[in-house]
């Protein structure tokens, strides 16, 4: 019994302190905004979010490594007009009847210094999957004064071509380049 005791004892501090170290947070819905924005007939920028979002983010800043999953509920776009958002969740852009979710999951972290700088990762949308590497402009951990608990709150952007994504209508009237936002807060499991 003690020799068993012992060995547990000796591996557990041979592991790495990173493997000890990974923390896992839950995206919070209420506080997650996912948002993008396209050229609109060479006239304007439009504006557009999704409503629901779920997912995980785990980090391990003494490794400098992590992981994002993310999932996006297509039919939640709203862009502040409701039969523009009715034609969006259309077979015409993102068929969200067929395709009820949008994902994004890493392949890889990079940081930059003790925080995160990028991610890479496949982001799927109406079926088809491509890499995408967001980069982070924006990351802070701490202390919710709020809720008291731990969280992580961080804006990671993208700009990708919706054709290349299966997302064809009315180009090139409507833009292909598309800036993708994501802001998210995040809480420790």
């Amino acid at each position: 019994m003690h020799k068993s005791l012992f060995s547990a004892l000796v591996i557990s501090a041979a592991l790495p302190l990173s493997a000890m170290a990974a923390e896992s947070y839950t995206i919070d819905p209420p506080h997650t905004f996912p948002h993008f924005s396209i050229n609109h007939l060479g006239f304007s920028t439009m504006q557009g979010r999704f409503d629901r979002t779920s997912g995980t983010v785990t980090l391990d800043r003494a490794a400098k490594t992590g992981a994002v999953d993310i999932s996006i509920e297509s039919g939640s776009i709203s862009t502040g007009f409701v039969k523009r958002d009715e034609h969006l969740k259309s077979p015409d852009f993102f068929n969200a009847a067929e395709f009820p979710s949008i994902t994004y999951k890493s392949t890889a972290m990079h940081f930059k210094g003790d925080k995160p700088a990028s991610v890479d990762g496949n982001l799927t949308i109406m079926g088809v999957t491509k890499p995408v590497t967001l980069t982070i402009d924006a990351f802070n951990c701490g202390t919710n004064p709020m809720s008291k608990k731990d969280e992580c709150g961080a804006a990671a952007s993208a700009q990708i071509k919706r054709s290349d994504f299966g997302v064809k209508y009315a180009l090139p009237a409507v833009g292909d380049d598309v800036k993708l936002v994501f802001e998210i807060e995040a809480i420790k499991n």
